[in-house]
C-alpha cells in the first residue's frame, strides 16, 4: 500500500428471511423434499366421450373426470390442483370441483351451436398440487383423448325451398305425382333436420301428398268444373315442428287435346266402275302444339279374307297364265279333282278359287309321268302360300313339295318346304352330273313367310342361281349350303305336295313333315324360267291403294307402295304437306264385278 493513499474494500451482505433460508442452497432443499414427498404422477382414464346439449354448459362424460395420485394422503403430493386442457380457441375449459378426491368438471366457456360444429376432440391432462402450497413442481398426468358430440335443439323450423310451386295439368287424368314441393331444415341432427311428413292444409280438394312432399290428384279433374286450384302445403320435421310458412301451390286444369288424325270417316262406300275414290278428302294431324320434325304414314289395304288376299278376276290358273303371256309347258300340282288329275281329291278345299288347306295330316301324291324326272338346271316354281307360324316348341320341317325316293331309301332330290319361318329350296344333282361339292339348299328368311297372310312365292332356277320372288320383289338367299351329288341308284322317285314321302328307314312307307296352311296354284315349270313381268301379272291385283294427281305432292313427301299396291308408306317433314298428300290417297277396284264386302284399312303414323 503506498502511503497517504485512502484504499475502498466493498463490503458484500447477505440478506435472508430465517435460518437456512437464503440462496441456491434452500432451493436445492426444497427440490429434495418435493422429491421425496410427491413421488408420483397423477392418473386419469385414456379416453373420455362426452356430450352437451346446445346453448347449455354442462358436458355429461363418460366415465367421470376423476384424477388419483399415488401420493394421497400426502397433502399437496396426493391432492390435484387442475386439469388443462390442450387445444386452440376450444370453448371448453375443466375446473376441480374436489382437490382431495380429483374429481372435475367439463364445462362450456361459451355457448355451443350443434348448427356450427357437431363435435370436439381434444387433449386433456391433470396436474397435482406439488409439495406445498405455494409450489409449481406440480406433477402432469399422461395425456388423454376427450371427444365430445353436441347433442341437436329443435330451435328451427322447416321452411320451403321455393315461397310458391305451379303445375299444369290435363284434365281426365290421373296422375301419380303432379309436382313435388320440397321443404329444409337447418337443424344438425338427422331427428330435427329431415322432413319426415308434408300435409295440404286447404280442406275439402281432390289433391293428396305424400311423405316425399309428390302431390297428386285423387280424382279427375275437369276444365269445365275449375280452371285452376289454389292449395296450401305445410311440413313438419322428425320432431313434428312445422314450417314456419305454408308454401302455395297452384294447379292449372288445361282442356284435353287429343294428338291424331282428324276428321276422318271410319266407313264409306264404294260403287263398282267408279274408278279412284279418295279415303281421306279432309283429314289432317293434330300434334297438340307439339314441333313435329317428321313423320311416316303407313297406309295398308287388309283384304286376306278375300280368296287369296285381293279382289282378283276369277280365272282359272291356265287361262290366267295365258292372259299374261306365261310359259307353256307350266304343269298345275295342285288341279281341281277329275278323273285325269284324281290325286287332289281327298286334299280340304278352302274356297271356290282351288284353295288347298292343309291341316298337318295330309299329303297327296303326284302320279308318274306328270313331271319330268330331270328338271334340267333352268326351271320355275310358282304357288300362293299363307302360312302362320309352326306349331310346336321344336319345329318340324313343313313341306310344300317334295320328290324323294320311294322305297328302300329315304334321299330327298329336290323339296321346298317352310322351317322355323324360313323358306328352303333343296336340290341335290344326280350322280350322272359332275361329281363336285356343289351348292345344294337355299334359304330365305322373311317375317311374310308366317304372317298368316296370303303371298305370292315365284323361285326362279338357273343352277346354281336361285332367286325368290315374293309379291313380285326379288330376295337373295341368305344362306347356302353345299352338298356332293346324289349316288347312283335305280330306285324310283315320289313326288308328293304338302308332306314328304318316306319310302325308306321305315317298317312301313308312309307320309312324314307335313305342312300346316293354305296352298293355292302350285305349278312347275321345267326347263324355262319366267320373266318378272310375267310374275308381277299372275301376282297382279285388281284393288288396291293409288294417289290422285301424283303431280301436286308436296315437296319433300317420299312415298313408296309394294308391288301389289296393297300397302303405300309416305315421308315427310312438313305436317301441311304430309295433310294434302294423304288426302291425295285413294281406293281402285278396276274389276268390273267386285267381290262384294267390307275392305279394312289401317293406317299407323311414326311422328317425331
Amino acid at each position: 500500500m503506498l502511503p497517504g493513499r485512502l484504499c475502498w474494500v466493498p463490503l458484500l451482505l447477505a440478506l435472508g428471511v430465517g435460518s437456512g433460508s437464503g440462496g441456491g442452497g434452500d432451493s436445492r432443499q426444497r427440490r429434495l423434499l418435493a422429491a421425496k414427498v410427491n413421488k408420483h404422477k397423477p392418473w386419469i382414464e385414456t379416453s373420455y366421450h362426452g356430450v352437451i346439449t346446445e346453448n347449455n354448459d354442462t358436458v355429461i362424460l363418460d366415465p367421470p373426470l376423476v384424477a388419483l395420485d399415488k401420493d394421497a394422503p400426502v397433502p399437496f403430493a396426493g391432492e390435484i390442483c387442475a386439469f388443462k386442457i390442450h387445444g386452440q380457441e376450444l370453448p371448453f375449459e375443466a375446473v376441480v370441483l374436489n382437490k382431495t378426491s380429483g374429481e372435475g368438471r367439463l364445462r362450456a366457456k361459451s355457448p355451443i351451436d350443434c348448427e356450427l360444429q357437431k363435435e370436439y376432440t381434444f387433449i386433456i391432462q391433470a396436474y397435482d398440487c406439488g409439495a406445498g402450497p405455494h409450489e409449481t413442481a406440480w406433477k402432469k398426468s399422461h395425456k388423454a383423448v376427450v371427444h365430445i358430440q353436441v347433442k341437436d335443439v329443435n330451435e328451427f323450423a322447416p321452411t320451403f325451398k321455393e315461397p310458391a310451386y305451379k303445375a299444369v295439368v290435363t284434365e281426365g287424368k290421373i296422375y301419380d305425382s303432379i309436382l313435388q314441393v320440397e321443404a329444409i331444415d337447418e337443424d344438425c341432427s338427422p331427428q330435427y333436420s329431415q322432413i319426415c311428413n308434408y300435409e295440404i292444409v286447404t280442406t275439402d280438394v281432390p289433391f293428396a301428398i305424400d311423405r316425399n312432399g309428390n302431390i297428386r290428384n285423387t280424382e279427375k279433374l275437369s276444365y269445365d268444373k275449375q280452371h285452376q286450384y289454389e292449395i296450401l302445403v305445410t311440413a313438419y320435421d322428425c320432431g313434428q315442428k312445422p314450417a314456419a310458412q305454408d308454401t302455395l301451390v297452384q294447379v292449372d286444369v288445361k282442356p284435353v287435346c287429343k294428338p291424331g288424325w282428324q276428321d276422318w270417316t271410319k266407313r264409306i262406300e264404294y260403287q263398282p266402275g267408279s274408278g279412284s275414290m279418295p279415303l281421306f278428302p279432309s283429314i289432317h294431324l293434330e300434334t297438340c302444339d307439339g314441333a313435329v320434325s317428321s313423320l311416316q304414314i303407313v297406309t295398308e289395304l287388309q283384304t286376306n279374307y278375300i280368296g287369296k288376299g285381293c279382289d282378283r278376276e276369277t280365272y282359272s290358273e291356265k287361262s290366267l297364265q295365258k292372259l299374261c303371256g306365261a310359259s307353256s309347258g307350266i304343269i298345275d300340282l295342285l288341279p281341281s279333282p277329275s278323273a285325269a288329275t284324281n290325286w287332289t281329291a281327298g286334299l280340304l278345299v278352302d274356297s271356290s278359287e282351288m284353295i288347298f288347306k292343309f291341316d298337318g295330316r295330309q299329303g297327296a301324291k303326284v302320279p308318274d309321268g306328270i313331271v319330268p324326272k330331270n328338271l334340267t338346271d333352268q326351271f320355275t316354281i310358282t304357288m300362293w302360300m299363307k302360312h302362320g307360324p309352326s306349331p310346336g316348341v321344336r319345329a318340324e320341317k313343313e313341306t310344300i313339295l317334295c320328290n324323294s325316293d320311294k322305297t328302300e331309301m329315304n334321299r330327298h332330290h329336290y323339296a321346298l318346304y317352310v322351317h322355323n319361318c324360313r323358306l328352303v329350296f333343296l336340290l341335290r344333282k344326280d350322280f350322272d352330273q359332275a361329281d363336285t361339292f356343289r351348292p345344294a339348299e337355299f334359304h330365305w328368311k322373311l317375317d311374310q313367310i308366317c304372317d298368316k297372310e296370303w303371298h305370292y312365292y315365284v323361285i326362279n332356277v338357273e343352277f346354281p342361281v336361285v332367286t325368290l320372288y315374293m309379291d313380285g320383289a326379288t330376295y337373295e338367299p341368305y344362306l347356302v349350303t353345299n352338298d356332293w351329288p346324289i349316288h347312283p341308284s335305280h330306285i324310283a322317285m315320289q313326288l308328293t305336295v304338302g308332306a314328304c314321302w318316306q319310302g325308306g328307314e321305315v317298317t312301313k312307307p308312309q307320309f312324314a313333315q307335313f305342312f300346316h296352311g293354305s296352298l293355292a296354284s302350285l305349278t312347275i315349270r321345267p326347263g324355262k324360267m319366267e320373266s318378272q313381268k310375267v310374275i308381277s301379272c299372275l301376282q297382279a291385283c285388281k284393288e288396291g291403294l293409288d294417289i290422285n294427281s301424283l303431280e301436286s305432292l308436296g315437296q319433300g313427301i317420299k312415298y313408296h307402295f309394294n308391288p301389289s299396291q296393297s300397302i303405300l308408306v309416305m315421308e315427310g317433314d312438313d305436317i301441311g304437306n304430309i295433310n294434302r298428300a294423304l288426302q291425295k290417297v285413294s281406293y281402285i277396284n278396276s274389276r268390273q264385278f267386285p267381290t262384294a264386302g267390307v275392305r279394312r284399312l289401317k293406317v299407323s303414323s311414326k311422328v317425331q
